[in-house]
């Protein structure tokens, strides 16, 4: 398969030596990694004893890893391979040129261009000219007639140009991708252990024979063997497609999978394959550049699956839809793992988008398709009309009114009149289409993602940055994002005395000082330590889980050494670890004692851990009875004096086993954790950074409501919000721990219902000890919301694995590069690269900056387009010749399309930004200030532009240009007009940087370089055509005199541009705003349906297909209504049909097309979402990425609906479950009429999961069976 790469060199190597001395070959190691369970463990069992006598051949110690010497890591590296996929290549320039010439509007100017240019070679012989009209003669000489060609060929040329500059932008644009996705990668570091010392290493460098040390939320950078585990659990969903966490231990299962997710617990890993040898870079090399051969891939990537899994060669042909979407998931899984050189970045980016759920093209994008295509269709009807006007006064005119006849000999000549037509046709549509606009979109977005990147906000998906101006909400996590993330003990409550600060150790019982050392040193993860500063005087480095540092510097407070007692206790000599986890919210670790019994140590939130205490220790060392009377004490004591401060308050206790009980079953945790003995309750504070609250005051101001959702003590939660600025006092506000939240949110039968979520989250400010399913709920809660006028555009920020689904869910994740798990990244749009808030505030700006960039550019554009139109129309139907020519035409579409996109879409963003209200999603693109400014200078260039051409040569004493024959050399009359329409583009955009009718349109514009350089350079480039462009450009040079009228002329549009902001816009009603996004509610139903197959709603594609889906829809009522009647007709009425099995087949024929008749009526409206059917929380989990086990069983996370899992869109979704990997239990099966398959994980099917259209046909289900593939029950239903 994928090691085609090394097979030469490897063998050659291992005839000599048996693979450069290695115990094992690289072929072993990959056919030892394709096993799983008990198989792979009788096959290291027979070939290596264990993982141990592996770890011997591959010359790797278990306890301390490599020895690093750069001559081994080479030597490894040769033999097994590094640890990266090579990329796949990036588009050619050719291929971007080729992409840009498939441009409709540059084809069809091709094609003129080149009839043009052959009938100017052909010389009609004996026909005189004048035979054929007035139009046709005229004072031609032989030099003048040569230059015919000049027109074909400068059009060519300016097509040349824009798709030049057009594949260069590509070009550009996706360097700049690649060049991120390089910065992601190389900030991807993964723990190993490297002669007995652990460091943190690129995971390019990780090689075979590695220990690798993974814990909570990694996301495995190479396939390995476990060494030694805690409690470890993993999601291998990304390879298998099972949802159900993977338990790994020594004794049952110990293969670890590249791409796969650590969802609890730690561990130690031998690494056995990288790069394209491991399990990830095997489908990757399969996917390899097979984009156009998906199907071939197919089959071999069904070989590979069906080595794993045999138990679904049935479903042959649904397989491979299943595989491909895998091999799409773990793509998205990998492309952040693997350090895939940079070249992976656009790529990438689509795979990604690929496993997101469908999102629908960015609001910005849709706006604009929209409205270009708005934009389009008028100009396809202007350059229509044109030709017709042209054409029809050319023959009424040549053959009426001259009275002339058709003369054979002059037919060529009539048909270089007819393709002149047609060029002006086409340069009339060529400048009413913005071709600009989605280009200007591009180059606002990279600009802002690469300025954004200085910002600390490394943008993952373009479009998150353009949805982060319009966000409503922010919903932020406390710790690491508000607070610095610097965690120390300051309060302690040990041997019966509350301590405000960290009392000395003198003051502590021995006994009692003992146990709380051993129990901080070996119940803290072995990953977690303080280090030395890096710089002298600096504060110690705190590396791993903060809280666990603030314990550790607790122990060195009190002047001991946890590294002594890790020493004497290595991680190896832990008897069992119940690693922390969400659900747990405490850790503890069981320590086998020299007399055979056992000790337990526990940490964990003090309000959950005290209420597992019986007993405490007192002053004198003895532990007391501690009863629920005296915990209710200690709460009000200490607990909430700690919290009121802002302090996390941890428990710190112990249990002994007693050795007569023999060993407890550690499996049954509600046993094991009881009956502690509380030894202290510490204070821990994570001061706030001090940038917050002017972050979050600037959030309040801009309109965007921060709300504070953490694992945290409500108290402690309250007293931090409260510094930050997210309470402020006298406000009417609500702070909701989880339990009260989920108790306000659900009904009676437990169900979550959005009209409670609705009375809630308006006032809602902090959402304390919330599980990641609250998070997620009040995320999706907010979002499905409609009782605001606008839809909510909600952003959160996570940082934890369990911050996943909500990060997922939200418009816009922001995971934390620093203390951000992998998966957290994985799910996120934007990574904040320093944790702190205020980026976020930083990302708000610039998404703000990016639509008014847009709405400026837009502002430019369209009053060029409706000018340049509506004088190529007029011109044409009362000169019969366009005065702009189409070359000419095309050099105004150049600079004001590319040139002014570069130039306003690089408008660096002001604070100024941040003053007003968020737009919201229905806001139209263009506004009616913007309208106003639009039509009022149209109005004015027309006004100057028909003065020109018409009473021109009477103002300048020059000839007139008009009427002039068909090759007639350029005139002076004509050069005015283009040269003083030009200029009146240029100074109208410097009028277009402000859209919000601002007086000062020179406020800031020496900030941007670009815009000045690219307005200065037009104008020179305009000198230059006009002076020496000759014929090709059918100028002529002008004199200063004439130079200064038309600069004049052009400046006047500045000086127009302050009388149009004096007039109040409020005054001027009958103004329209235009370039709205489409409504859902615009969509029809059976659209909807259609649409969800597809991966985004293509607004241009839509507004196309409206006409054949009215035909459609036309043609399914009458057939309905045919069924409906010939049920009828055969006598039985439709209840009692349905009420009685009948008895011959024919009539149950009838029965189920009646049946199929109501229920084709009925899933009409089955598409239409509600906003709570869609994305349900709990009907989406048949093939998800990663689910997290909470206290009740199974309740799936993550809306990650696959297309092909869309059950209350899909109508046969009978058939598409019945094959999907969940393993068919009745749930599964196939619900009635078509409706939302539950997930048979979920026990409690909350949500409104459940569409009301499975209850209007109850009985009918008995009449047809479900709809088997091939029952004509099928049939029937997919015929529509």
């Amino acid at each position: 398969m994928a090691n085609n790469s090394y097979s030469g060199v490897k063998n050659s190597i291992m005839e000599a030596n048996h693979d450069g001395d290695f115990g094992c070959t690289l072929k072993e190691l990959r056919s030892l990694m394709e096993l799983r369970g008990a198989e792979a463990l009788n096959k290291i069992g027979e070939s290596y004893g264990d993982v141990h006598g592996l770890c011997g051949r591959l010359k790797t110690s278990p306890t301390d890893g490599l020895s690093g010497q750069p001559a081994d890591i080479e030597k490894r590296k040769t033999v097994f391979g590094q640890n990266l996929i090579p990329p796949k290549k990036p588009k050619t320039f050719l291929q971007l040129v080729w992409e840009a010439l498939q441009d409709v509007t540059l084809i069809i100017l091709e094609v003129a261009a080149i009839i043009s240019l052959g009938l100017s070679f052909y010389r009609p012989q004996d026909a005189k000219r004048e035979d054929c009209g007035k139009a046709a003669g005229g004072a031609e000489d032989e030099h003048e007639a040569e230059a015919g060609w000049i027109e074909g060929a400068a059009i060519l040329l300016s097509v040349i140009c824009v798709v030049l500059v057009t594949a260069f932008n590509d070009w550009s644009k996706e360097k700049q991708f690649r060049g991120l996705q390089s910065r992601i990668e190389q900030e991807q570091k993964f723990t190993v252990v490297r002669g007995g010392q652990v460091i943190q290493i690129p995971v390019a460098e990780i090689v075979v024979g590695d220990v690798a040390q993974i814990k909570y939320g990694d996301l495995l950078p190479a396939d390995g063997l476990l060494i030694q585990g805690n409690d470890l659990k993993i999601d291998e969903s990304s390879l298998t497609g099972e949802s159900d966490h993977v338990k790994k231990t020594q004794e049952k299962d110990l293969m670890l999978l590249s791409g796969t997710h650590v969802m609890e617990g730690s561990g130690k890993m031998v690494v056995t394959a990288v790069g394209v040898n491991s399990q990830t870079g095997i489908i990757f090399t399969l996917l390899g550049a097979a984009e156009d051969e998906d199907d071939d891939d197919e089959d071999e990537k069904k070989k590979e699956k069906e080595e794993k899994k045999k138990q679904r060669k049935n479903k042959k042909q649904d397989g491979s839809i299943e595989n491909r979407k895998k091999a799409k998931a773990q793509d998205g899984a990998a492309m952040e793992m693997q350090p895939l050189n940079s070249d992976e970045g656009a790529d990438s980016e689509e795979k990604k988008k690929a496993n997101l759920p469908k999102k629908e093209k960015s609001v910005l994008q849709g706006k604009l398709t929209k409205l270009a295509v708005q934009i389009g269709k008028a100009g396809l009807v202007m350059s229509a009309i044109t030709v017709i006007i042209l054409v029809v006064l050319f023959v009424v005119d040549t053959f009426w009114i001259q009275n002339l006849p058709w003369v054979k000999a002059c037919t060529p000549i009539y048909i270089q009149f007819f393709v002149k037509f047609f060029i002006i046709g086409v340069t009339v549509l060529v400048v009413a289409v913005p071709e600009g606009l989605p280009l200007a979109v591009t180059i606002s977005l990279a600009y802002s993602v690469k300025k954004m990147m200085k910002d600390n906000n490394l943008v993952r998906h373009l479009d998150a940055c353009e949805t982060m101006g319009n966000a409503t909400a922010i919903c932020s996590d406390k710790t690491g994002t508000l607070t610095m993330n610097r965690m120390t003990v300051v309060q302690a409550y040990v041997a019966e005395k509350h301590y405000k600060k960290v009392p000395e150790p003198e003051n502590i019982p021995a006994s009692i000082l003992d146990f709380l050392i051993l129990g901080i040193a070996v119940n803290c993860a072995y990953t977690t330590k303080i280090m030395p500063p890096e710089k002298e005087g600096g504060l110690p480095r705190q590396v791993g889980n903060k809280t666990e540092c603030a314990l550790l510097g607790f122990s060195t407070d009190l002047k001991r050494d946890y590294q002594t007692i890790r020493n004497e206790i290595p991680e190896e000599k832990l008897h069992k670890v119940y690693t922390f986890n969400s659900v747990r919210k405490s850790m503890s670790t069981v320590l086998k004692m020299a007399d055979g019994s056992y000790r337990m140590f526990s940490k964990g939130a003090s309000e959950i851990l005290l209420k597992k205490c019986y007993k405490i220790l007192t002053a004198s060392g003895e532990s007391k009875v501690f009863r629920p009377r005296d915990r209710d004490d200690m709460v009000k004591k200490v607990i909430e004096p700690m919290a009121s401060e802002g302090l996390r308050t941890i428990c710190l206790a112990y249990r002994d086993f007693a050795v007569k009980d023999g060993e407890p079953d550690w499996d049954n945790e509600n046993d094991i954790l009881t009956g502690l003995t509380c030894i202290c309750v510490v204070g821990i504070e994570d001061p706030v950074r001090p940038e917050v609250p002017d972050a979050i005051r600037k959030c309040q101001r801009a309109g965007i409501t921060v709300r504070m959702v953490t694992g945290d003590n409500i108290n402690t939660a309250r007293a931090i919000a409260s510094k930050c600025g997210i309470l402020q006092p006298g406000d009417d506000f609500l702070c909701l721990e989880g339990k009260e939240f989920n108790r306000r949110i659900r009904n009676e039968k437990g169900e979550i219902e959005q009209e409670r979520i609705d009375k809630i989250w308006p006032k809602l400010r902090v959402l304390a000890r919330s599980s990641p399913t609250d998070k997620h709920t009040l995320v999706k809660g907010i979002i499905d919301s409609t009782v605001a006028e606008q839809r909510q555009v909600v952003a959160v920020t996570g940082d934890g694995t369990n911050d996943g689904p909500a990060l997922k869910k939200a418009d816009v994740g922001f995971a934390m590069g620093i203390a951000g798990t992998d998966v957290a990244k994985e799910a996120s749009d934007i990574i904040l690269t320093d944790d702190n808030f205020s980026s976020i505030v930083k990302a708000v700006m610039w998404g703000r900056n990016v639509y008014d960039s847009i709405s400026k550019f837009l502002q430019f554009q369209l009053t060029v387009n409706v000018v340049a139109v509506i004088v190529a129309f007029t011109g044409a139907c009362i000169t019969q010749d366009s005065p702009l020519k189409a070359v000419q035409m095309l050099w105004v579409n150049l600079i004001m399309d590319t040139f002014a996109s570069l130039a306003l879409a690089t408008e660096p963003p002001t604070e100024a930004l941040l003053l007003r209200k968020p737009y919201g999603r229905n806001k139209p693109l263009i506004s009616r200030t913007m309208m106003k400014n639009i039509l009022g200078q149209g109005v004015y260039q027309l006004v100057i532009i028909f003065t020109l051409l018409f009473a021109g040569e009477t103002m300048f004493d020059i000839d007139s240009g008009r009427n002039a024959p068909l090759r007639a050399p350029p005139s002076e009359h004509y050069t005015i007009v283009f040269n003083t329409f030009v200029l009146m583009q240029l100074f109208n955009e410097i009028n277009a940087r402000k859209i919000h009718g601002e007086r000062n349109v020179f406020d800031g514009i020496f900030n941007n370089l670009i815009f000045c350089s690219i307005v200065f350079g037009t104008f020179v480039i305009q000198i230059v055509i006009v002076q020496f462009g000759g014929k090709p450009f059918s100028c002529v040079a002008l004199s200063i005199d004439q130079w200064l009228w038309c600069t004049f002329l052009g400046f006047g549009s500045l000086l127009w541009g302050q009388v149009i902001s004096s007039i109040p816009t409020s005054r001027l009603k009958f103004l329209k705003t235009a370039g709205h996004g489409t409504q859902k509610e615009e969509i029809p139903d059976e659209e909807l349906e259609e649409l969800d197959d597809m991966d985004e709603i293509d607004h241009a594609e839509r507004e196309l297909r409206r006409g054949q889906i009215l035909w459609f829809r036309g043609l399914n009522r009458i057939q309905t209504q045919m069924d409906v009647v010939s049920a009828f007709q055969s006598g039985t009425s439709f209840q009692g049909a349905l009420r009685r099995q009948a008895s011959n087949s024919s009539q149950q024929q009838h029965d189920i097309r009646v049946v199929n008749a109501f229920r084709s009526s009925i899933s009409l409206y089955e598409g239409l979402e509600k906003p709570e059917s869609r994305t349900s929380i709990h009907n989406f989990m048949t093939h998800p990425e990663f689910r997290i086990e909470d206290s009740e069983p199974h309740i799936p996370l993550i809306d990650d609906t696959d297309a092909e899992d869309d059950a209350p869109t899909k109508r046969n979704s009978a058939s598409s479950r019945n094959a999907s990997p969940a393993p068919p239990s009745p749930a599964s099966a196939a619900p009635p009429s078509g409706g939302p398959a539950l997930s048979p994980a979920s026990p409690n099917q909350n949500n409104n999961a459940v569409e009301s259209s499975n209850h209007l046909l109850p009985e009918a289900t008995k009449v047809g069976e479900t709809p088997v593939p091939g029952s004509p029950l099928h049939s029937l239903e997919t015929s529509l």
